[in-house]
């Protein structure tokens, strides 16, 4: 395997930015391409953290994926109302870019899956809902689900409202922001596109909990293929060094031993 950093310029941010890439080493004779995981980090992380504080390496090693995990700083995998085009960037054209500068990397739906832990969460389940052509599968760890709760709180906050809205908009265009989960869940289940499979891990210590029952609910009655599953735990690292090996046996992605 190896832990490649990544400096690249992004034409959807108009700025250089930088990503972490998991690869498997190529075995001659072997002309079979790589699954790919897009790993997204939370609110105070950047695209270090999953290496820094899980073993996401050896775990990929044992699988045989390659992972790739982007910064977004504090965009929340949207395209800020004012800032950045994070969303299109990491649904659109990250893709694009990592199949280009590893053409072993797979460019087929069902060998690209997304995962993320709380704003990260969040982004993973944007991603499969808002371009589904792209992404089959997604994993939520501790998922900041609820943007409605969420903006609620922030816009009592003096210090959180002009970020919000910065990033979100305002609050009367949330539903139909693109940003606000349950609604594009209903869009999508609406429409003849694929849907993706969910799972999602939440501790029942955890402050955004019940956004993640109120999540999953939602998401089930609207029909899509849901793996909630609930343990004790809060929003901290060991928790989702743990559970994010229980996404990968989830996506299929089997143990084939260290190389």
């Amino acid at each position: 395997m190896a832990l490649l950093n990544v400096n690249f310029f992004s034409d959807a941010l108009g700025m250089s930015t930088s990503m972490n890439v998991i690869l498997p080493e190529y075995v001659p004779g072997d002309e079979s391409k790589y699954p790919v995981l897009y790993l997204l980090h939370g609110m105070s992380d950047d695209q270090n953290a999953w290496c820094r504080f899980t073993s996401i390496e050896r775990y990929a090693r044992e699988r045989g994926i390659a992972v790739v995990m982007p910064t977004t700083a504090l965009g929340w995998y949207t395209d800020m109302y004012y800032g950045y085009d994070y969303f299109t960037f990491i649904s659109s054209e990250l893709p694009k870019i990592v199949r280009n500068f590893f053409p072993r990397i797979s460019d087929k739906r069902e060998d690209t899956f997304v995962a993320g832990l709380s704003m990260g969460g969040y982004g993973a389940l944007k991603c499969a809902l808002c371009a589904p052509e792209t992404f089959a599968a997604a994993g939520c760890l501790s998922g900041a689900l609820d943007v409605n709760s969420l903006y609620k709180e922030w816009s009592e906050n003096e210090n959180m409202k002009g970020y919000c809205e910065d990033v979100f908009g305002p609050r009367r265009k949330l539903k139909t922001s693109g940003n606000d989960l349950f609604y594009e869940a209903e869009k999508l289940a609406a429409s003849d596109l694929p849907k993706p499979k969910i799972f999602t891990w939440c501790g029942k210590q955890d402050f955004l909990y019940k956004d993640n029952r109120r999540a999953v609910r939602k998401l089930t009655s609207l029909g899509y293929d849901v793996t909630p599953t609930w343990s004790d735990g809060d929003h901290q690292w060991k928790y989702w060094d743990e559970h994010i090996q229980n996404v990968l046996d989830w996506m299929g992605f089997e143990r084939k031993g260290a190389k």
